[in-house]
């Protein structure tokens, strides 16, 4: 059995552990949330996470895991980053500060979106009509 660890930031700034075992990610705290895959012509779905993750105390999304927290991976892990990063800085404003990391896990890789707890609150959602708090 291989088991990773992975730090994820959870409520009250404390720093709690997801564990991937069995193929699948466990969870210890609320902070986080599941993504199968990126949806590039849905991004208001999943930036709106991110902005509420960076408006409270910071949390993490992490693509290639289904609902039920089984693995599935990323099809092209680089391309999916570049897309996160680039309509990160395109649509929140200010722009919160995220690591994007990759995770290899049997064969398949999946991303953590690490959105820190911002400190230029509050962070919006912007288009060309609208501007919008998120949380």
């Amino acid at each position: 059995m291989f088991v990773i660890k992975i730090g994820v930031f959870c409520p009250n700034n404390s720093k709690k552990i997801m564990q991937i075992h069995d193929n699948r990610l466990i969870a210890e705290c609320t902070s986080y949330d599941f993504k199968e895959m990126l949806e590039r012509k849905k991004v208001k779905s999943w930036l709106k996470s991110v902005s509420a993750f960076a408006n409270t105390e910071g949390g993490s999304l992490f693509y290639g895991v289904n609902d039920e927290g089984e693995i599935v991976g990323l099809k092209n892990v680089q391309a999916d980053a570049d897309f996160i990063s680039e309509m990160i800085k395109a649509r929140l404003d200010p722009v919160p500060e995220v690591q994007l990391i990759p995770i290899e896990h049997e064969g398949r890789t999946l991303l953590e979106v690490k959105v820190k707890a911002g400190v230029l609150t509050p962070y919006y959602f912007i288009t060309k009509t609208e501007r919008a708090r998120l949380m």
